[in-house]
């Protein structure tokens, strides 16, 4: 037993010497830090400029030797960093090329004030402050529009007016270049005449959004001038959604991209339709100019390399939809008045979020910050949403369908939604889904409730909100007939 013992004295004296030791070790180190900044890019800064989204950056700490970081203890609630000390090279090895290690700052979103806090770093004897600026969701004292995050906070739920102002016949049964009327066009996909009393019932479910899609190309001339019944139309629908402005409303450009549409993201395309569009949107923009701020523009729908969703989009496709926003953003900012400050809404190739529509997304450059939001749609899990099930060409038959919303369903709902929500919040911009559903009427009732219900939870989680596709609401009778879907939706997300 002494043996034992003695041992194990020994073992601690030993443990205490190479402790006694690191710490020796540190203070040298501490004292040989001769070099301290703190870069971003490569660039050393003194500031660190966030948006009004969460923001999540890499900082470049440049130090000889260890390192502390620091912020206010009263900041701790919307600014955090990681790690907070660290080394640079070992400065025991003279050869040492990299003296860099990297420290993460997350932003949190800010709904309120610009705010500002700061980093302390401090090696050795050295010091270095950056200075961390965040804007508010109101930095200009002269706009007279709430921002688009504000917006977004205040909205419910939302419904699009599909299959209306959108409609794009084609083929033996309509001739596109034989006179139509207005009422013809807006008809011609089975929905009635658009009503007061329609939008009325609508936003009396607590809806507080509605997206008129409208296709625009049969409707130009070939001067690219929009014909002024239509837009007198569009116009009047617009004013249903907005009469008592208790309810916002999206106008966009909708068929005139897609399958059957004039714009593509090939460079071909794009040069083609590059200046229609920006004449398009400058027409559009003119019209509304003096509307509040209850209306919003959007660039455009489902846009595509080609007429096929087959294709797969490559880093020149993104770069081309980044184009077109830009041009849309432009367009529509040039006619000033209500239109500098409108909040208005961009989108990724083909509307997803999938991973790498969202990496090749770029943020537009405004005039005026926080008047943009990204509009995405999802339809997922796609054997839930839709119907996947029908006759192969060999007369076989195919049936891909999920009846039930499981934990799998749920999952793919947890991978978007946290994939979207971190890559617009690392670009510092508000998002919302123009689109989604569980639209395979076929399917249990039942089921298409629990998605509702564990979509919109996970919308209010991630503080932002969705516009069902349709459906719901018979516009012909003025019933709802899946009135259930409604009230799950208005249970979670109503305001």
């Amino acid at each position: 037993m002494k043996k034992a013992k003695y041992i194990f004295s020994s073992l601690l004296l030993v443990i205490a010497a190479l402790v006694c030791q690191s710490c020796s070790d540190d203070d040298n180190d501490d004292a040989q830090a001769t070099t301290l900044s703190v870069s971003l890019n490569g660039k050393a800064i003194d500031k660190l400029s966030c948006p009004v989204g969460e923001t999540s950056t890499m900082l470049s700490v440049d130090a000889d030797g260890r390192w502390e970081a620091s912020i206010p203890d009263a900041d701790t609630a919307w600014i955090s960093i990681t790690p907070h000390e660290a080394y640079g090279w070992n400065v025991k090895d003279s050869t040492a090329s990299n003296a860099s290690s990297y420290m993460k700052v997350v932003v949190k979103t800010n709904r309120g004030a610009a705010r500002t806090s700061a980093i302390t770093f401090t090696a050795g004897g050295l010091t270095k402050t950056v200075t961390v600026e965040q804007l508010g969701t109101s930095t200009d004292p002269n706009d007279p529009f709430e921002s688009a995050w504000e917006m977004i906070s205040h909205l419910s739920y939302g419904y699009n007016l599909g299959n209306t102002l959108e409609s794009n016949p084609s083929g033996d049964w309509w001739d596109q270049r034989a006179p139509h009327s207005v009422t013809d066009w807006e008809t011609a996909w089975g929905q009635p005449v658009t009503t007061q009393q329609i939008i009325d019932d609508i936003k009396s479910k607590g809806i507080n959004i509605i997206r008129v899609p409208v296709t625009w190309g049969p409707h130009m001339d070939a001067n690219n001038q929009v014909d002024e019944a239509w837009m007198k139309r569009v116009e009047e629908v617009v004013n249903y959604v907005l009469k008592d402005n208790n309810c916002y409303c999206i106008i966009n450009v909708m068929h005139d991209t897609g399958t059957d549409g004039w714009m593509h993201t090939t460079e071909e395309s794009y040069a083609a339709s590059s200046a229609k569009f920006k004449t398009l949107w400058t027409q559009i923009a003119n019209h509304f100019r003096s509307y509040g701020d209850h209306l919003i523009f959007e660039s455009f729908n489902e846009i595509l390399h080609d007429d096929s969703w087959a294709t797969t989009p490559t880093a020149s496709d993104y770069d081309i939809v980044n184009r077109y926003n830009q041009d849309f953003v432009d367009a529509v900012r040039a006619t000033g008045g209500n239109n500098a400050y409108r909040n208005i809404a961009v989108t990724t190739y083909a509307a997803t979020c999938d991973q790498p529509a969202l990496d090749g997304f770029k943020v537009p450059t405004d005039i005026h910050d926080n008047h943009i939001y990204v509009s995405v749609h999802n339809y997922n899990p796609y054997n839930f949403c839709n119907d996947n099930s029908g006759t192969n060409a060999d007369g076989s038959t195919y049936d891909y369908n999920i009846r039930v919303f499981d934990d799998d369903c749920k999952a793919v709902v947890d991978d978007y939604m946290a994939r979207t929500s971190a890559r617009f919040n690392q670009l510092g911009v508000p998002y919302l889904f123009g689109e989604f559903g569980a639209i395979d009427a076929k399917k249990d009732m039942g089921e298409r409730v629990k998605y509702a219900t564990y979509v919109a939870t996970q919308m209010k989680k991630y503080n932002t909100t969705g516009l069902w596709w349709m459906g719901l609401y018979d516009r012909t009778t003025h019933e709802w007939y899946e009135e259930e879907i409604v009230d799950a939706l208005k249970a979670v997300l109503g305001k």
